[in-house]
C-alpha cells in the first residue's frame, strides 16, 4: 500500500529548493544516488538509451525525487531488485494506456488512481511538459523522449515509495 502523497506544496517547495541550490545540489545528488546504487544502476542502464541531453536531465529529476523524500522525513531503506521489478511491472501495463506521447499524455498520467506519490509525479510531469518558462540552462526534451523519462522516474518513484517510511505512516 502507497504512503500517504506529501502535499503538493511541500513538493514544489522542496523542488524548487534543489534547484536553487545549484551546484551545491550536485554533491547532495551524488550522496543520494550512491545510496541507492541498486535503483540507480537500473536508472542508469534505462536512461542510457534516451541518451545526451535527456539522460542528464532523467538523473538530475531522479536525484530531486530522492532529495523530496530525504527532506521530508521519514525512513527510506535501500529499494530492492524486486520492488524495482514489480514498480516497472505496474507501470508498464499502465504504459499501454497512455499512448500515444502528446500533449494529452499528463492528463492520461493523472487519470491513474493508484499512482504512489502522485505529487512528485506531477512535479515530473509539470517540468517535463506544462512548464512554460524555461530558466537558462535548462533544457528542452521532445514529447516522446519527455514521455520515456517520465515512465523511467514513475518505476523509481514507485520503488521508493515500496522502500519508504512517511513520516506521516
Amino acid at each position: 500500500m502507497p504512503n500517504p502523497a506529501i502535499i503538493r506544496d511541500d513538493v514544489h517547495r522542496l523542488a524548487e529548493a534543489c534547484s536553487d541550490s545549484g551546484a551545491d545540489f550536485q554533491r547532495v545528488a551524488a550522496r543520494l544516488l550512491k545510496g541507492q546504487r541498486r535503483l540507480t544502476r537500473f536508472f542508469e542502464q534505462n536512461v542510457g538509451a534516451l541518451g545526451g541531453q535527456s539522460g542528464e536531465v532523467a538523473l538530475y529529476m531522479y536525484a530531486v525525487i530522492l532529495r523530496i523524500l530525504e527532506q521530508y522525513g521519514g525512513r527510506m531503506r535501500k529499494v530492492p531488485g524486486a520492488a524495482i521489478h514489480a514498480a516497472s511491472d505496474r507501470v508498464n501495463q499502465a504504459a499501454a494506456d497512455l499512448v500515444p506521447f502528446d500533449a494529452d499524455f499528463p492528463a492520461r498520467v493523472r487519470a491513474v488512481d493508484w499512482r504512489a506519490q502522485p505529487h512528485i509525479l506531477d512535479e515530473c510531469l509539470w517540468a517535463l511538459f506544462e512548464r512554460d518558462e524555461k530558466e537558462e540552462g535548462e533544457v528542452d526534451v521532445e514529447h516522446e523522449q519527455g514521455a520515456l523519462l517520465f515512465l523511467l522516474l514513475w518505476v523509481a518513484t514507485e520503488a521508493l515509495d515500496d522502500s519508504w517510511s512517511s513520516p506521516d505512516a
